[in-house]
Parts: structure tokens; sequence; C-alpha cells
């Protein structure tokens, strides 16, 4: 494993203010840090609202053909 420079100066740092190893330090910080490493995000759960649809005046839902003519033209065959 190769270590970041500040993060190794920052070990030394700390092992030497502990008066311990580098080693023990950098176990001591991985356990902790893995232990505190948060989940998955959660999210607040989303939701639609409801909304009356009517198709606009003229335009007939009931004929699939019709409703296409309409929305692409005629040209779409």
């Amino acid at each position: 494993m190769t270590l970041d420079e500040d993060l190794a100066l920052r070990l030394d740092e700390e092992a030497r203010r502990r008066g311990t190893s580098v080693r023990e330090v950098l176990n001591e910080a991985l356990r902790r840090g893995l232990t505190e490493v948060p989940g998955p995000a959660t999210s607040k759960r989303f939701r639609v609202g409801k909304r009356l649809l009517r198709a606009r005046e003229g335009v007939s839902l009931d004929n699939i053909e019709d409703l296409l003519d309409h929305i692409e033209g005629p040209g779409r065959r």
C-alpha cells in the first residue's frame, strides 16, 4: 500500500505524539474509519400527485389511428 506524503507525515507525527508505532496508529484509524462509514443515503420518498387527465377538445382517445394522425400528422405512415 502506498500512502500520500501528507498522510504519511501525519501518521508519523501521531505515532511520535502517542509514543507508539505508525502501524498501530494506521490500524486504529482504519478500524475507526471503517466502522463510521455511513450506509447508503436515505432519501425522501418521491411521490407523484394525482392529476385528472383529459384529452384536448376535438381529440378522441377511442381510435388510436385517428389519435396518431392528430399527434404525428397523416404522413406518419
